[in-house]
């Protein structure tokens, strides 16, 4: 039985639902991932802010899927004691599953919030949404999320349910669900279209909801500018996402890898951190849409270091010096296309940091570079270190080569791409900002 078209269909209908709400404090909080685009639309309908719950399952040890339990921010956690009897699950094996998927939940916090504050819930109306239930445990967290971070009434909101599951709710105020079968299937089995969220989509919507009215270019009160540029190389028109401090000494220009954007969560957590450091950040397309269609132009290094370099020159005669020093930041072939970049005859880029990515496709021009450069390698991703190794026996310029722990190709594992994006800030502090006394950095090398 298909109910939803999509997502964004529940949403709507779930907003419509909802609409006696308008115009009290409410926050609509969705549950990461599927649940931020129905919370999306809800949000939208009751002109509320929209904010993130992040939970956790516990999977018994041995049968992952079977959920025992749920943890939430807060240190907060919601156990099944009947399957954890049943499992039989000893509490060792129990504070070990939770360590886990608490690393796993603090990741997350930080890359969907992207430095963003959380919304204040005291005193409000916390509307939690998901795309559906199945057994309750992650609502029941995020239900008791919300009431210790404040909130007077919560309303747990879903498109579908089993009806025995909503019985067994007692933490929230008030459930509105739209359809709650006797013999329910899956959350899925109700959708036309219930293809997977990525993680890039839930920031996209909680950037598009904290901002729908913002004007790009406007300076905020301490000086700080955000903008939405178009940057124009011959025909076509490159777009990117601005961050300037209201003091800046330094900007890091992003170089995005095969299949990425300005979007890409992964570097807009790293430009997060940046801007906690004090450094301005320039996040580019380097492919327009039509080219990227064309899947030799995403290796096509000659061609975005072009690129990457008019989009250098453009941010220093449009902000006349007050960019400060210019570093490359690159990730995957990008990395390639910054130390091209970097070895131009003249260029001025003061620092260059590669994150899991391929120097090696800048060839030739590795011995050119000037800027001290920064390697930055997951463990476990072996292929690309012995690239980065081959790479930094080609270099002239300070280099150093970081090996993250455990870290695959996208740093996806828990707290790896927090000590990436550190990596790179204490390298950009160093060379592009002005250095407080005592502060040095490691001998270049591996």
């Amino acid at each position: 039985m298909v109910a939803f078209l999509n997502r964004a269909d529940a949403g709507r209908r779930l907003g419509k639902r909802l609409a006696g709400l308008r115009g009290r404090d409410v926050v609509v909080l969705g549950l990461p991932r599927g649940g931020v685009p129905v919370a999306f639309e809800v949000a939208k309908a009751l002109e509320a802010p929209l904010d993130v719950i992040v939970v956790r399952k516990l999977g018994v040890p041995f049968q992952p899927e079977v959920a025992m339990g749920a943890i939430g921010e807060g240190n907060v956690r919601v156990l099944d004691r009947r399957t954890l009897s049943m499992a039989r699950v000893s509490q060792e094996d129990l504070e070990q599953v939770e360590r886990q998927e608490r690393a796993l939940l603090e990741s997350r916090v930080a890359r969907f919030r992207q430095g963003r504050p959380r919304v204040d819930l005291t005193g409000r109306t916390a509307v939690i949404v998901d795309d559906g239930i199945a057994t309750g445990s992650t609502a029941k967290a995020a239900c008791q999320v919300a009431r210790q971070l404040g909130a007077a009434t919560i309303i747990l909101a879903v498109p579908v349910a089993p009806a025995r599951a909503i019985v067994e709710l007692k933490e929230p105020d008030d459930v509105v669900c739209l359809l709650s079968p006797q013999d329910f299937q899956a959350v899925g089995y109700y959708y036309h279209d219930f293809s997977p969220t990525e993680d890039g989509e839930v920031v996209q919507l909680l950037d598009a909801a904290a901002s729908p009215n913002r004007h790009r270019g406007d300076e905020r009160a301490d000086g700080t500018l955000e903008d939405d540029v178009e940057i124009p190389d011959g025909r076509a028109v490159l777009r990117g996402s601005l961050h300037l401090p209201g003091r800046c000494d330094g900007t890091v220009l992003f170089a995005h890898g095969s299949g990425s954007s300005r979007h890409s969560p992964r570097n807009r957590y790293v430009a997060s951190v940046l801007h906690g450091a004090g450094l301005g950040t320039l996040l580019l397309d380097l492919l327009t849409p039509e080219e990227e269609v064309n899947r030799a132009n995403v290796f096509d290094i000659a061609l975005l270091a072009r690129r990457l370099t008019a989009a250098t020159h453009w941010l220093e005669a449009r902000h006349d010096g007050s960019a400060g020093r210019i570093g490359y930041f690159g990730a995957s072939t990008g990395a390639g296309a910054a130390l091209w970049a970097a070895a131009e005859p003249g260029s001025e880029v003061a620092a260059v940091v590669s994150r899991g990515g391929r120097p090696d496709l800048a060839g030739p021009r590795l011995a050119a570079v000037k800027a001290p450069t920064l390697l930055i390698v997951g463990g476990a991703d072996t292929q690309v270190l012995a690239l980065n190794r081959q790479a930094m026996a080609r270099m002239q310029a300070p280099t150093r080569l970081e090996i993250v722990p455990g870290a695959t190709h996208l740093f996806e594992e828990p707290g790896t791409l927090a000590m990436a994006a550190t990596l790179a800030a204490d390298w950009f502090q160093h060379y592009l900002m002005p250095s407080p006394v005592g502060r040095s950095m490691p001998e270049a090398g591996e």
